[in-house]
């Protein structure tokens, strides 16, 4: 036991030397720093919960260096490989880092004996995506270090892990206030810490994707998810979105909402409450934390297979035809497809849609078992075209890295999605009049640009801190809400 306590210790922050240049703003300078209450410097004035038990993390900086030190022989390793000369090598390095966080809904223990906390969890991560060096009079950095796996648990990090709703914005920004900015004031320094036994330097590049929409709505200070304004990358409202569905870049960002925020907040032309809120395009809060304008390819996935599912029940009901059937009619088609997924594909129908199920749905099985109950034959066409072309669409956000694993599909994504929304605006269009989900807005138009700009999209994604929730549960001897029904 001791032996693996001590080898432990090695594997946690706080147990390796090293220091920034310049010194980090507002930041201790110690380095032997474990793990933190969470909510370390606020005076204890938090009601109903024993403050010091809501929240545990580790200083961000500290959490950094221990990842570094974990992928010490990797660094060494590619130093080797790109031909480059270790002992020269000593600055230049530059650490790109996915920043992941989530809320987990129902964490009551079964029986524990615990303190009092909320029932509810947030859990902060991250994963180091890629290290690079720009060797001295080199024009182009070189990538020594890349992630091969950005979306197993096993290379997302756990930063802060608190006992907070994650609606509840107060609590919420309370507890990562230190985060933001302990990150802050790292982004204007520079890490020296001994790689290979060599002191070395590293500036690091934190890029916050490992988000869904509505903690990136509740960080970037816009409207909830059921907004018209329904985008968290464009200005589009959902009427305009629904009437051009392929054509909009992205223009939103970090800045530009803080801004948006000051103009809400002062009204320098002194407009009315709707000419102000069309002018700042639905940002009401203060943007506390800079996300990357993205789109997460876990709950993207989660979103459309919703989406699809409904347009399911629709097809068997035979909607298109009629004006606005009863909710007994609608319940009817929804058993009748559950029955039929649940005896041709062994899908238990399930409470709220997860990543499982959406990837069983979203297959060609799965529409031809759909469509033998659905009695137009022109309607079972189109829905086989539908999914796919979505079939088409989707390696392209899901992969880690398409142009290499699907460049074909990369190429006619665009094409694809123009015929998408062809379908929607006229086969379906009983469903899209006027109105598109979230989801299906960012992945028929937003795609492209990113992938052009990131090279990925599904290597962004949060699913290993998604992963990391099961491990969290698995501590806590709690089972997930599936079991609950």
């Amino acid at each position: 036991l001791h032996t693996l306590r001590t080898a432990e210790k090695e594997l946690l922050p706080g147990f390796h030397l090293f220091e920034w240049q310049p010194a980090l703003k507002n930041v201790s300078s110690s380095w032997d720093v474990g793990i933190i209450d969470g909510l370390s410097g606020w005076t204890v004035s938090v009601d109903d919960v024993p403050a010091d038990t809501i929240s545990r993390r580790f200083r961000y900086d500290v959490a950094l260096v221990s990842a570094l030190k974990d992928l010490e022989e990797d660094i060494m390793e590619g130093l080797r490989e790109r031909g480059l000369d270790d002992s020269t090598c000593t600055s230049g390095f530059t650490v790109v880092v996915k920043e992941s966080c989530d809320g987990m809904g129902d964490v009551s223990e079964k029986h524990g004996g615990g303190p009092a906390v909320p029932e509810k969890a947030v859990r902060f991560s991250f994963t180091v995506m890629s290290i690079t060096i720009q060797a001295e009079g080199e024009e182009e950095a070189v990538t020594i270090f890349q992630e091969q796996k950005p979306n197993s648990e096993l290379s997302c990090r756990p930063l802060c892990l608190m006992f907070v709703d994650e609606s509840d914005h107060e609590m919420l920004t309370a507890v990562l206030g230190p985060v933001v900015a302990e990150r802050k004031a790292m982004k204007e320094s520079r890490l020296i810490v001994s790689i290979g036994g060599l002191l070395r330097s590293f500036r690091f590049f934190f890029r916050g994707t490992g988000y869904d929409e509505k903690m990136v709505r509740e960080m970037e200070g816009l409207e909830a998810s059921g907004s018209t304004y329904i985008c968290t990358l464009c200005d589009s409202t959902r009427t305009e979105a629904s009437e051009n569905m392929v054509l909009h870049s992205i223009t939103r960002s970090h800045e530009e909402n803080l801004e948006r925020y000051e103009i809400w907040r002062t009204n320098p032309f002194s407009e009315s409450a709707d000419e102000l809120r069309d002018r700042v395009k639905g940002v009401s809060a203060k943007p506390f934390m800079e996300t990357q304008p993205t789109l997460d390819a876990l709950h993207c996935d989660i979103g459309n297979a919703t989406e699809f599912y409904k347009i399911f029940q629709d097809e068997i009901g035979e909607m298109y035809m009629k004006k606005s059937p009863s909710r007994d009619e609608r319940r009817r088609w929804r058993s009748a497809l559950d029955k039929q997924l649940r005896k041709k594909m062994k899908l238990k129908p399930v409470m709220r849609m997860n990543g499982n199920y959406a990837r069983k749905l979203m297959t060609r099985e799965a529409v031809e078992v759909v469509c033998e109950l659905v009695p137009s034959e022109e309607r079972r066409k189109s829905l086989k075209e539908l999914m796919e072309l979505y079939l088409q669409m989707k390696p392209v956000w899901r992969s880690t890295c398409p142009a290499k694993d699907c460049p074909d599909q990369l190429c006619r994504y665009s094409f694809n999605s123009q015929r998408f929304a062809e379908l929607l605006s006229t086969v379906f269009k009983y469903r899209y009049d006027g109105k598109i989900t979230n989801y299906l807005h960012k992945t028929l138009a937003h795609v492209p640009e990113i992938v052009e700009r990131d090279g990925s999209i599904g290597a962004w994604a949060s699913e290993g801190n998604e992963s990391g929730n099961k491990l969290f549960r698995r501590f806590r001897k709690m089972n997930a809400r599936q079991s609950k029904i």
